[in-house]
């Protein structure tokens, strides 16, 4: 059993913290079944592709991006998490697995899993079950608010909804609203028609 705080599991390290744990980093679940896909890209990696061994918390063999919402709480144990914001891989997953390209395909993919803050602090047992107990009703699935927050150019107010969320990570709500605010300052889009021949 570990107590699970909020700064996330007792005896968990980070090694840099201004990128990495804090609040709204506690808890890292990355799906399990992400990982056939990445050893299928990375083949020279596939043995070391094991639940784990990018630095989650937490696994499911069950749910990914597609099924979880931006301010979903869930019950682990004693704890109550909230789901608040997707990882964003950086260049230390090429390096830990000596490939180039696997963080880029991360997020290309949107295999990224996510991170929960911690509601409540609480007691998680090696048996213990990821329980959905509050649906975040209105926002969008997590696959869904990358989607938007990559697009090229994305519906304003879609993307201002997104940064309303209740639940959302104050980091990542700041890099919506920056990028809104430059996407608002651009000129409209628009297509040349070609001239008939």
């Amino acid at each position: 059993p570990l107590l699970l705080g909020a700064e996330g599991f007792a005896g968990d390290q980070q090694a840099d913290r201004r990128v990495h744990g804090g609040p709204e980093k506690a808890v890292h679940l990355y799906p399990a079944a992400h990982y056939a896909r990445l050893a299928a890209k990375f083949p020279e990696a596939a043995g070391e592709l094991l639940p784990g061994s990018l630095g989650e918390n937490i696994s499911s063999p069950t749910l990914d991006e597609t099924q979880v919402r931006v301010g979903d709480i869930f019950r682990l144990g004693d704890a109550h998490l909230q789901l608040c914001q997707p990882r964003s891989p950086c260049w230390k997953i090429d390096d830990r697995f000596g490939v180039d390209g696997m963080a880029a395909f991360i997020a290309e993919q949107r295999l990224t899993g996510w991170y929960f803050r911690v509601l409540q602090p609480g007691t998680v047992t090696p048996d213990a079950t990821l329980d959905l107990v509050e649906a975040a009703a209105n926002a969008p699935t997590l696959a869904a608010a990358m989607a938007l927050w990559q697009a090229h150019r994305p519906a304003l107010e879609a993307l201002r909804q997104l940064a309303a969320m209740p639940g959302i990570a104050s980091d990542w709500q700041r890099k919506i609203v920056d990028r809104l605010n430059w996407l608002e300052k651009q000129p409209p889009a628009f297509h040349v028609k070609p001239e008939a021949p």
